[in-house]
Formats: structure tokens, C-alpha cells, sequence
């Protein structure tokens, strides 16, 4: 991938600490930066399982493994690294498994975090932090209308609940230590929606879960058919942390704010949706909708308003929801029929996609 230009070639030779490196974002988000230059050093849990993303992809940069929940073990790895900028994907981030363990969830995402920024003060090279948390951290309103970035913070369940007080630990750590500081450190959160792509092998995961039936030539049961969610591909979000990340290395300071990234509104689909587009491209992804009785309550509808977004960073979608479907059913049948890696070659077409359309961050339009 040709990188000059890229972000405005604020990644290369930067030093970035990335947390939950070898988890689905954090892997693609880790190829990324190498492609663009970057010094990776990545902080992350071991491996929970085969198949797993990022061992295919034989990245370069180091990993420490590590629980955030750690303080002592976090602060040491952050030392060492001595980053320009810190990405924080690290996290307990599935909704029904929040059920189950409600404490471990809350010591990960919301002590993790506090973990995290205290690593941060503690590092005198830190100059910007993009903290990554949840389209589910807002109260939910089961609206039709898009979240906004003022939108109160709360959540139903322990994981949304969860990132919601992530979101005002955040907030606190930016009036209360960041801003003050001398360099202050310029710190923002990020709320994506429901990120899908090859790789991601996370449980209780609708493409996950049909890919996995597919590989085993099952049918794979859809628990909640009508559910509305902002589908959009990997590349999406990730795009967007990397345009925000330039403008806080930048020393920008407005800039250091919560900011959703989300599908454009007419690409919201349902989940029965999804699962049929999936097995237009694989028809092997067979499923069938039957809702448990007794299921944990899950949000029926999510949206994301992203106009902040796309009118004060420049960022706008590339691929919509149904391309990203494409793009997701195609790698996995590339892997398990195959056993080809398509993550490079797929951050190659998107980069070269964006290119041809002149987006900001490629450097053709700047």
C-alpha cells in the first residue's frame, strides 16, 4: 500500500500504544498503522482461541501480554513504549456475556480505562488519546432519530452501562488532568456502531456466529431478527480514530470531544437483513430466525447521528452497509474455502477506493 500522504503522514515514525491489538479492531487497526509507518506497541490479553485474526496477519510491531485491570503491569509497558498517542480498544465488549460476569465487565471497561489514563499521566511523551467505547454508551431511547454526541450517557445492561461510565470517566479525565497539563494531553472518545469484517471470531456475534455455522455446514439461529443496528465495515471507524488521531498529534485542541462514526442513515438494516445479504455472497451462511423466551434484554433499535462527524473532521463513509457485507462474506469464504488472508489485500482496495475519491485523509484533496 502505497502510504505517502496518508493522514497527512502523521502515523509515520510515530510511536503509538495500541490496547486489545490482537482482537478484531485492534488487529486491523495494528496492520493499519504499520502500513501507514507507525512504531506499534500493543498491550493485550493471550489469545482466547483458534481460529484467531491476528496471528494471519504477522505484524511486526511488538505485543506485551497483559490485563489493563493490571495498574502496575500497565504503566510498566507504557513506560517502556514511550508513545506519541495511545489507542484504547481494549475491553469486555459482548452484551450477553456482560450478564454473566456484570463484575469483571465493569473492573475491565470502566477501571481498565481509569487504569489507562493514569498510565497516561504518568508518561510524559503522551500527547493525544483516542479512547474507544460504544455506540451503546447513550442512554437508550429506542428512537428512531441517531444518537448525538450531547445525547446523555446510561445503558440497560452491565456492558452498556459500562461504557457509559467510561464516557464520563472520560470526560472527567479531560477537564480534570488533560486540559490542565502543561503540554496538556488531548483526549477524545470514539462510538462506532456494529463493526463487522473478516476475523472477528467473538461469540454471541451475528456474522461470527453464521460464518462459523457455515464452516460446519449447520444452520445458524438468529435470536433477534428485527433488531436494528449501524452495520458498517472495520475500515469505517478505524478511518475515522486515524483522521481524529492526526488532528490531536496536530495539538488541535477542539478536537479532544466524543465523536460518532456510523453507517450513512440509509444504510441501517435489520438483522434478518444482514443474515440474507450474507447468504447472497455465501449461500453455505444458512440461518434461520427463532428467538429465545428468556433472552436477556438487548436494545431493539441503535442509530448513530454522525453530521458532527462528517462536518467538522471531513469524514464520510466509503463503503456502505451493503458493501462492507460483500466485502465481510467474501473474506471468510476466501479463508475457509480457501485459506486465503484477504486483510491486506481488502486495506489496499479501500485505501485505493478512497484515493479515487478524493477523500481529505488521502492527501488528494488537502
Amino acid at each position: 500500500m502505497r502510504r505517502a500522504g496518508l493522514f497527512g503522514n502523521a502515523y509515520d515514525g510515530t510511536r503509538v500504544f495500541l490496547t486489545g491489538n490482537t482482537g478484531f479492531k485492534g488487529s486491523w487497526l495494528h496492520l493499519w498503522l504499520e502500513a501507514l509507518g507507525a512504531k506499534v506497541t500493543g498491550f493485550s490479553l493471550a489469545p482466547p482461541s483458534e481460529p484467531f485474526h491476528f496471528p494471519l496477519l504477522d505484524l511486526e510491531g511488538s505485543t506485551v501480554t497483559g490485563d489493563i485491570r493490571d495498574r502496575a503491569q500497565l504503566a510498566r509497558a507504557m513506560a517502556e513504549a514511550r508513545p506519541d498517542i495511545v489507542f484504547h480498544l481494549a475491553a469486555q465488549p459482548l452484551v450477553r456475556r456482560s450478564y454473566a460476569q456484570a463484575p469483571e465487565t465493569f473492573e475491565t471497561n470502566v477501571m481498565g480505562t481509569v487504569n489507562l489514563f493514569e498510565a497516561c499521566r504518568a508518561t510524559p511523551s503522551v500527547r493525544a488519546v483516542v479512547n474507544i467505547t460504544s455506540d451503546k454508551c447513550y442512554e437508550q431511547l429506542e428512537s428512531p432519530r441517531g444518537y448525538v454526541e450531547s445525547d446523555p450517557m446510561g445503558g440497560h445492561d452491565p456492558y452498556s452501562c459500562s461504557k457509559g461510565c467510561a464516557e464520563l470517566v472520560t470526560a472527567s479525565y479531560r477537564r480534570s488532568f488533560f486540559a490542565p497539563a502543561q503540554p496538556p494531553v488531548l483526549l477524545s472518545s470514539v462510538r462506532a456502531g456494529n463493526v463487522i469484517g473478516g476475523g472477528d471470531w467473538g461469540e454471541d456475534r451475528l456474522i461470527p456466529d453464521m460464518m462459523r455455522a457455515a464452516a460446519q455446514s449447520r444452520e445458524c439461529i438468529i435470536r433477534s431478527p428485527l433488531s436494528v443496528r449501524p452495520w458498517q465495515h472495520v475500515l469505517e471507524p478505524l478511518c475515522g480514530y486515524l483522521m481524529l488521531g492526526r488532528r490531536l498529534l496536530n495539538g488541535e485542541s477542539v478536537f479532544a470531544d466524543g465523536w460518532n462514526f456510523g453507517p450513512a442513515n440509509n444504510s441501517f438494516l435489520t438483522v434478518a437483513e444482514v443474515a440474507e445479504a450474507v447468504a447472497a455472497h455465501w449461500p453455505a451462511a444458512r440461518h434461520r430466525a427463532s428467538p429465545p423466551s428468556n433472552a436477556p434484554h438487548e436494545a431493539a433499535m441503535l442509530r448513530l447521528d454522525t453530521r458532527k462527524a462528517q462536518e467538522e473532521l471531513d469524514w464520510i463513509p466509503l463503503w456502505d452497509t451493503r458493501r462492507g457485507i460483500r466485502e465481510t462474506a467474501r473474506w471468510y469464504k476466501a479463508y475457509y474455502e480457501d485459506g486465503e488472508v484477504l486483510t491486506r489485500q481488502q486495506l489496499e482496495t479501500y485505501v485505493n477506493e478512497a484515493r479515487h475519491a478524493n477523500r481529505a485523509w488521502t492527501g488528494n484533496a488537502e
